[in-house]
Order: structure tokens, then C-alpha cells, then sequence
């Protein structure tokens, strides 16, 4: 268990981290930056790792992706550190759990995608992501599940990739177990291109039409 002091060290970094970098790695992965590219632009020393970490958490904040399946009820909790002072002025920090429940269980209308009756897999992907909104779409990813368990088909997949792309991919501390990512251009250019060489499986969620679509 966690000393006070501990405690308190952790508190006090992680509020010095917030205060000289923090806003501006969450700015510049709201706009779509690599971790890479986030870290060279940072002007503060920051260490790769926490750069990660930050950047995967405005993720899960942001709802850009989930770690529960979309639609399920389980939303994520953000960690928030508040400052507190008490009568004689000393100060301390309080960690407080905020956010959670997701919207309510959705009921799937399930099918699978054909290439022969859908068509392209690019221009079915945009169009669901175009009828839904990019912030009611998700597609399965099981990156963190490869890099833990599967390294060659890991590596085998970001060699597909282009430089940017995997760039992307291997710059956040994927989970080990299945994410779920909004259906966002990038991401639909990836599943393409690993759906195309027989690298991807997975399924889409669309919240706002209820259906879920396994691409296999």
C-alpha cells in the first residue's frame, strides 16, 4: 500500500508533469499527433514514457478509444488530482475518481460485411462512419493483445503499415486486451490496409444505427 509520503511525492510530480506539460500533450493529441511528433515538439523535458502514458489517457478521456465494448454500459473513470488546504494553509493533494457510466445497453442488429453485396472496404468504412459520425463508430483493434502474445503477426502488420501509421500504432501503450477505436480516417486507412493483406478481423459498432458488423 501506498505511504503517505509516497503518496504525496506522486501527487506533487504528477502536478508539476500537468503544469508544464500536460495541457500541450493533450492539445496536440486532440489535433491528431503522433506520440513520436508530440514528444519532439514538447519544450519542457519529458520523458517518452510519460508522454505515452498521457497521450493514451486524453484518449480514453476523450472517448476517442474504449476499453470496455462500445455500447456495453461501462464507461471509463477518469483519475483527477485536486488541491485541498486546510485551516493552517498546508496543502494536500486529494485523488478523485470522476466520469464512469456509459450510455445505456444497446440491443445489436448484427451482419458481416461482404465485399461482393457492400463493396470497397474504404468506401463502406467511411460511408458508416459518414451516417453514424465519427463519435458514434468504433472499430475493434487487438494491437495490444498482438504485441503481447503474437509478436511476429505484430510485426508482420506494421510492416504493412506506412510510416505514419505505424507510427501511430506502436506509440501507444496499447492494453492487453481488446480496444475499441473511433472509426476516424486514420484508423479506417489502417484496418483497409491490414484487411487487404488478411491481417484484420474485427468488428465495427455503430451506436447511433445500433448495428454491429464483423469484417472478417
Amino acid at each position: 500500500m501506498m505511504s503517505e509520503q509516497d503518496f504525496f511525492r506522486n501527487a506533487l510530480s504528477d502536478f508539476t508533469f500537468e503544469a508544464a506539460s500536460g495541457g500541450a500533450i493533450r492539445h496536440l493529441a486532440d489535433l491528431g499527433y503522433t506520440v513520436k511528433q508530440i514528444s519532439e515538439k514538447l519544450t519542457y523535458p519529458t520523458p517518452y514514457e510519460r508522454v505515452r502514458g498521457a497521450v493514451w489517457q486524453q484518449l480514453l478521456d476523450t472517448k476517442v478509444v474504449l476499453t470496455q465494448e462500445p455500447g456495453s454500459g461501462n464507461g471509463h473513470r477518469k483519475a483527477e488530482y485536486t488541491i485541498e488546504h486546510d485551516k493552517y494553509g498546508r496543502t494536500s493533494f486529494r485523488l478523485a475518481q470522476v466520469g464512469g457510466e456509459d450510455k445505456e445497453v444497446i440491443h445489436w442488429k448484427e451482419r458481416t460485411y461482404r465485399r461482393e453485396i457492400d463493396g470497397n472496404p474504404a468506401e463502406y468504412l467511411a460511408g458508416l462512419s459518414d451516417r453514424n459520425g465519427c463519435e458514434n463508430a468504433y472499430l475493434s483493434c487487438d494491437f495490444g493483445l498482438w504485441s503481447r502474445s503474437d509478436t511476429e503477426k505484430f510485426r508482420t502488420a506494421m510492416q504493412t503499415l506506412n510510416e505514419r501509421q505505424r507510427e501511430y500504432i506502436t506509440g501507444l501503450p496499447w492494453e492487453n486486451r481488446v480496444c475499441y477505436h473511433r472509426l476516424d480516417q486514420r484508423m479506417r486507412e489502417i484496418a483497409v490496409k491490414l484487411y487487404e493483406t488478411g491481417q484484420y478481423q474485427g468488428t465495427c459498432f455503430l451506436l447511433k444505427t445500433a448495428e454491429r458488423i464483423r469484417i472478417e
